[in-house]
């Protein structure tokens, strides 16, 4: 079970939304290799490397501003298992996403985390091996 990626979350009203993903595609030097509406909540999603934009209304993202980070992992169902054990609290169980499954955790230090795994892994959200050796947990 693996870390693959840790996606820094940007929240933003959706009249800002598109020029921001532009400004960072540009920035970068990469296309969002991830982008969708999530009409469920109101949203729209996309990732440029490792930036997670959220845009909404005020309303739309009230719940979702608590939580800091995304962690993409190889395995949900093994994080949801292993993280109580070392004294994370999964406060979402695994659930179906658009992308994939994901769940909340808030970490020990009161860190609120979303975990995601997604269906279609993207090899540019794993990262190098050697940037961190020692983020396999078994």
């Amino acid at each position: 079970m693996r870390i693959l990626n840790i996606l820094v979350r940007r929240y933003l009203p959706l009249d800002r939304f598109d020029e921001t993903v532009a400004f960072h595609e540009t920035l970068i030097g990469q296309k969002a290799r991830l982008r969708f509406d999530y009409p469920q909540h109101q949203l729209k999603l996309a990732q440029v490397a490792s930036i997670l934009f959220i845009g909404g209304t005020e309303a739309s993202l009230a719940p979702f501003i608590a939580t800091q980070a995304t962690f993409l992992v190889d395995d949900i169902q093994a994080f949801a298992v292993h993280l109580p054990a070392i004294g994370a609290e999964v406060l979402e169980a695994p659930k179906p996403v658009p992308t994939g499954w994901n769940m909340l955790v808030r970490h020990p230090d009161g860190m609120r985390v979303e975990y995601v795994e997604h269906r279609d892994k993207h090899p540019a959200d794993r990262l190098p091996d050697e940037v961190y050796p020692e983020r396999v947990f078994t």
